[in-house]
């Protein structure tokens, strides 16, 4: 059984890989543009204000149409490439690199969805600077994954 299930794996290889970059890039977008959200929302939308409220839609619709299902996504495909025969050498530190670059980002995500609560209840108490500073974890985190994807440097 495990055989037919490799060799499906195999098979199909090319389209989970399109399917994992996909759901990559629209995840790292919304990791991205959500907390440039919250800077401006934090800087010039007062509690209450209409523009806080359009703020507000704008943020759930990206977390709840983009970045949740695309981290599903990256994941599932993710996984599948891990399952995949002659994808992954564990052997190798790269690869340990990577996975924990990918957790810190889920957990990074995570952060996002209780920062926006705070914002979707109006109890946001942090100012536009520290969403811009949070604003760098994913490029740096992004940078580290892709490295040890594409180089392989260890």
């Amino acid at each position: 059984m495990w055989s037919a299930i490799e060799d499906w794996l195999v098979g199909a290889y090319p389209w989970i890989k399109a399917l994992h970059v996909i759901s990559v890039i629209s995840w790292m977008a919304a990791l991205l543009y959500l907390p440039r959200l919250f800077v401006y929302h934090a800087e010039r939308a007062p509690v209450g204000s209409e523009t806080g409220e359009i703020f507000k839609v704008m943020e759930r619709k990206l977390l709840k149409i983009i970045a949740n299902p695309a981290s599903i996504a990256t994941w599932v495909c993710g996984m599948l490439l891990v399952l995949t025969p002659g994808v992954v050498d564990w052997g190798a530190a790269w690869s340990y690199v990577k996975a924990a670059g990918v957790i810190l980002l889920t957990l990074y995500h995570h952060l996002l969805v209780r920062w926006w609560r705070d914002f979707a209840l109006d109890r946001n108490r942090r100012g536009g600077r520290f969403y811009r500073l949070a604003n760098e974890v994913p490029t740096v985190l992004m940078i580290i994954v892709v490295v040890m994807v594409v180089a392989r440097p260890f």
